[in-house]
């Protein structure tokens, strides 16, 4: 594990990105990590270039006292330091008698950050000491990590709603902190309601009246803990703390992603090593994909729907010079601009889409007028193309070739759901269609109705089309659309499928479920079969 803070492969130590997903962002309501699965965090996390990475509280659970044992034995950090995290000594103990001080030590963390209170109320109704018995609490312990080679951070909490109570006190805790040797003291904004003029303010103010080296932690519940961190930066802040993807208790944290978008794209401030930035969506994904949670699309830079683009004047203008419609260059956060084809389309978000697509439609206008006609009708029916990539593609092949070219020609199919007295649901699915000019009939039984489809159609077909073995069913949602209530609504189905390699989605639209269902997975299949090289005859 790399310690030497002199190494050639840490980011320059003028200005810190602090991460602490492992941590603050673990408190998040549906996160639940592993060992395993902070470990490969704190990887993709060291991959993306952050300087420091908190672990967790050796000491306060088992799990995070064995992170620190197998991070230290498992990770050969090439940018990153491992941070613990812990209290200052208990009030009226010596520092070198408090275990949970003692657990941070044999943590072997090189950097430990300390919580400190720093709001009077706090002190007295939490810690339930006096004030000056608080301020020696973070000298000692301060004194205490670095008399052992630790490099230490304190988090101020509560600072910037102490600050406004009793600035005297908050300063006093700061001055306390950064003259027993804190490298680094972090004004936090614990219960996240602070807004940037006041976070700007205040920084400025403490760090004339202290001359500390300052960082900022901030949390969301004000929508603002983003702007929160920058404006602390405009103050002279040179330490930001966040979260990948912002995750975190209640609302969540300040977002490292687009902080460190901002520093690196709009503040032209080098935080990560050479190229890293490029990883940035790539990172995020995947540690979503750790902790279970589904990326969130709109997020800022690395969202699927960051550089998404619907409107057709939107489109007219992209075509032109596509910065006049986005703020950054897409590719230098690793995402990718993306044209959406809805009912507000003109002809050139189809163009740009069917490029995206391999399909060059400049040449052929009157084509691409044909598919923008065929989109508006089709939504004002309930179709949507914006998450349906391969039913569009469907669509725009079928009207350049003036015809509908499928690999099976469907004759009928049927499902039946019997609810048997003693218990238990049976479904059944009949499929009845042509294939390569021969009739095929197949059954297929399955945990629901659309299932059972799903095997017969499969059953029906594997035989013909062996290729089809490696397509999946991924996801499957349904939509009630607006119209007749209740059971009688039009239903709009999304299927996503996949072949080990890429995924893809398709759609359909019916007066019930299953006929909705069965247009979605004729496309799924049908697309899929077409990614595997093979050509419908006719």
């Amino acid at each position: 594990m790399t310690t030497d803070a002199a190494s050639p492969q840490t980011p320059n130590d003028d200005f810190h990105v602090f991460d602490t997903t492992l941590r603050d962002g673990a408190q998040r309501e549906g996160i639940h990590l592993t060992v395993a699965d902070k470990l490969t965090i704190a990887r993709h996390l060291d991959d993306f270039g952050v300087g420091f990475i908190e672990g967790g509280w050796p000491g306060a659970n088992p799990k995070d006292t064995e992170f620190f044992q197998r991070a230290a034995r498992e990770i050969d950090f090439r940018h990153a330091r491992l941070v613990a995290f812990g209290a200052t000594r208990r009030a009226g103990v010596d520092t070198a008698d408090d275990p949970q001080v003692a657990a941070l030590l044999d943590s072997g963390a090189p950097v430990v950050t300390l919580v400190a209170k720093s709001h009077d109320r706090h002190v007295e109704l939490a810690l339930r000491t006096t004030l000056e018995e608080n301020l020696a609490m973070v000298a000692d312990t301060v004194r205490h990590l670095r008399a052992h080679g630790r490099r230490v951070f304190v988090d101020c909490e509560h600072f910037f709603d102490g600050y406004a109570d009793n600035p005297d006190y908050a300063l006093a805790v700061v001055r306390a902190a950064a003259e027993a040797g804190a490298d680094v003291v972090v004004l936090c904004d614990t219960n996240g309601g602070a807004l940037p003029a006041r976070v700007d303010a205040t920084v400025r103010a403490v760090r004339s009246a202290t001359g500390a080296r300052l960082g900022i932690h901030a949390q969301d519940d004000s929508g603002c803990a983003v702007a929160n961190t920058l404006a602390a930066v405009d103050a002279g802040a040179t330490h930001v703390q966040g979260t990948a993807n912002g995750y975190g208790e209640r609302v969540g944290n300040a977002n490292l992603f687009p902080v460190v978008a901002a520093l690196e794209l709009k503040y032209d401030r080098r935080v990560l090593p050479p190229g890293a930035l490029t990883e940035m969506t790539r990172i995020s994904h995947a540690i979503a994909e750790v902790v279970n949670l589904p990326p969130a699309t709109h997020q800022p830079y690395v969202g699927v729907s960051a550089f998404a683009h619907k409107g057709g004047l939107h489109a007219s203008a992209i075509k032109v010079d596509p910065d006049l419609y986005q703020h950054i260059d897409p590719e230098r956060v690793g995402n990718s601009m993306r044209m959406l084809v809805s009912d507000m389309a003109g002809r050139a978000s189809v163009e740009l889409k069917g490029r995206e697509l391999g399909f060059d439609l400049e040449g052929d206008r009157a084509l691409a007028g044909r598919v923008v006609a065929r989109i508006k009708e089709r939504e004002r029916h309930g179709y949507t193309y914006e998450a349906a990539d391969a039913s569009f593609e469907l669509l725009l092949r079928d009207e350049a070739a003036g015809t509908s070219h499928r690999f099976f020609e469907l004759e009928s199919w049927r499902t039946i759901t019997d609810h048997r007295t003693e218990g238990g649901t049976v479904n059944e699915a009949t499929v009845r269609l042509w294939a390569k000019g021969e009739r095929k009939l197949a059954t297929g039984e399955g945990n629901g109705p659309v299932h059972a489809l799903d095997q017969a159609l499969r059953t029906a077909l594997e035989g013909t089309f062996p290729q089809l073995a490696r397509i999946q069913l991924i996801d499957y949602k349904v939509r009630i659309l607006e119209g007749r209530s209740g059971t009688q609504s039009t239903t709009r189905v999304l299927i996503t499928s996949g072949d080990g390699q890429a995924e893809w989605s398709t759609v359909g639209v019916a007066d019930n479920v299953i006929a909705a269902s069965w247009q979605a997975l004729d496309d799924a299949y049908t697309y899929g079969l077409l990614r595997a090289g093979l050509r419908p005859e006719g």
